[in-house]
């Protein structure tokens, strides 16, 4: 029997250290983790397929919590299910203890209570991450509404511009040669020109 630990982390710059430390503490030595920095709004993850390649029968994944496994609620019970049964490994979720399938752990009452228990955190998972993306969009829209504006800074149109525009339509210059002689980006001046 192999012990692999799964860490995940939304994004690039968010730390896995404290995900680390639980797994080498369980303990799952460091070769043996997977990490992945993306969004776990589903599976498809590069550490996380290679994890599922490489894990066999009898083998033991250990997570930290429910939701660095996944935050879909259909796709974490689904996983667990390819996991367990499929390919008869065990899982273990550290901060959960009754998420926990190995065979010394397993009887009818044990396995009725972490199904349960699974679909409840499962489902808190994936409603946290719905209410995130609400409270966002709901930040967003409150931002519009103050006149916060988005993206990049809005070029300011060259005092030349009508001039060079005029050159343009009458077919004296490309729309090359007059985003050139503005300075700006070819599809820039295009925009400008067709009032976008």
């Amino acid at each position: 029997m192999n012990t692999y630990g799964y860490v995940r982390v939304s994004s690039k710059d968010q730390c896995e250290d404290r995900q680390l430390i639980s797994l080498q503490q369980f303990p799952v030595q460091e070769r043996n983790i997977y990490v992945d920095k993306m969004s776990g709004k589903d599976f498809e993850r590069p550490q996380y397929k290679k994890l599922m390649r490489k894990v066999k029968a009898g083998d033991l994944i250990v997570v930290k919590s429910i939701d660095r496994l996944g935050r879909n609620y259909d796709e974490i019970l689904n996983q667990w299910r390819v996991i367990t049964k499929d390919k008869d490994v065990d899982i273990v979720v550290i901060d959960m203890p009754l998420l926990d399938t190995r065979t010394e752990n397993k009887t009818l009452t044990k396995t009725f209570i972490s199904d349960l228990v699974l679909q409840i955190l499962s489902y808190v998972a994936q409603t946290e991450r719905e209410n995130t993306k609400q409270r966002q969009m709901e930040g967003i829209a409150a931002a519009k509404q103050r006149g916060v504006r988005f993206g990049r800074p809005r070029k300011k149109v060259p005092d030349n511009f009508d001039e060079v525009k005029d050159r343009y339509l009458n077919k004296e210059i490309t729309s090359r040669e007059a985003a050139k002689q503005l300075q700006i980006a070819q599809n820039t001046f295009l925009r400008w020109t067709n009032g976008l």
